[in-house]
């Protein structure tokens, strides 16, 4: 069984360590802890990471944020991936810094790249985690929050809640969305 494992993000040095990135980071944390390095692909770079049958492709898109959704729609018919073994890593304001909440599908909140995503494949029953990055900023400094470094307070701790964004990949893909909700939402 394949899985489409998409970590949001802008490529570029300037963005690596931003907030809006942190879809990638959880990427990076997955294949770091099997040894995996991404290379460049069409639409992005990738890696497999196998567990107990299953394939996992990590996809991290090369089309900016706000164009996410062609390399997802490119991916899944390359690799025959069907829309239910698709799980997106997105960052969100909404939710205080790292909280880690698990949805089966639901609306674009806003996201550039998830309305993108919606857009291209015409429907939003993708699973999705959302990383909360908090919305600690003026009123109007939106952009500049997102495209922002994390604190040095949220850099902390923010290695452990890679590693549990991490697990919440690995338990979707062996258990299923409903049990990944139950398991971690209201942790």
């Amino acid at each position: 069984m394949k899985y489409l494992i998409v970590g949001l993000g802008n490529i570029g040095r300037e963005y690596e360590m931003t907030r809006h990135n942190v879809g990638f980071r959880v990427l990076d944390a997955l294949a770091k802890a099997s040894n995996l390095f991404f290379a460049d692909g069409r639409y992005g770079a990738l890696c497999e990471l196998k567990i107990k049958g299953r394939t996992l492709v990590l996809l991290k898109p090369s089309t900016y944020m706000n164009l996410s959704g062609n390399a997802v729609r490119y991916w899944m018919q390359k690799e025959n991936i069907l829309i239910e073994n698709v799980f997106v890593v997105v960052d969100d304001i909404a939710l205080p810094f790292g909280t880690l909440r698990v949805k089966p599908r639901g609306s674009d909140a806003g996201h550039n790249g998830l309305k993108h995503i919606q857009n291209i494949l015409g429907t939003d029953a993708y699973s999705r985690l959302r990383f909360g990055i908090g919305s600690d900023f003026p009123k109007g400094g939106q952009v500049d929050y997102v495209l922002g470094a994390f604190s040095s307070e949220e850099e902390a701790v923010l290695t452990e809640k890679l590693e549990r964004a991490a697990d919440i990949i690995k338990n979707f893909c062996l258990a299923g969305i409903q049990h990944t909700m139950n398991q971690f939402n209201n942790k």
